[in-house]
């Protein structure tokens, strides 16, 4: 099977796909974001794009436990998209995940320009999945 360039694929689904949302800032600015699932920052730009591009990276809450998944595709198996992703959950605290993110991104040579946006979703998912302490707010006793 042929595989199509980046840009091609970019080119055709820019302006109209199933994952674009069209908001109106102030006057006539339009902003463009996407709900695709392989976008960190969730815009619609080529750099950032989950459809066009062979090397993505995903960051997302696990489902039961307190961890986060973080997923890249693979490169050889673009025409089976199941196959195509590596999921690695990670369960230890934000400075041992931010470290591994950053190895996975920057190190490996996968994708090293979107190191700074990969680790703002990290941050910002570790902080949704933190658990306030319970029981009752103690006072301080000093008069």
């Amino acid at each position: 099977m042929t595989t199509v360039p980046g840009q091609l694929v970019w080119e055709i689904v820019k302006r109209n796909n199933c994952f674009l949302v069209k908001q109106f800032g102030r006057g006539n600015a339009k902003v463009q974001f996407s709900k695709e699932s392989n976008n960190l920052c969730n815009l619609n730009s080529y750099k950032h794009s989950g459809l066009a591009n062979k090397k993505t990276v995903t960051i997302q809450p696990a489902d039961k436990d307190q961890g986060v998944v973080l997923g890249t595709t693979k490169t050889k198996k673009q025409n089976k998209p199941k196959l195509s992703v590596n999921k690695s959950v990670l369960k230890k605290e934000f400075p041992r995940m931010a470290k591994v993110v950053a190895n996975q991104v920057v190190d490996n040579y996968y994708r090293p320009d979107l190191k700074k946006a990969a680790l703002a979703r990290l941050s910002v998912i570790s902080k949704g999945l933190r658990v306030a302490k319970s029981g009752p707010k103690r006072r301080n006793r000093q008069a």
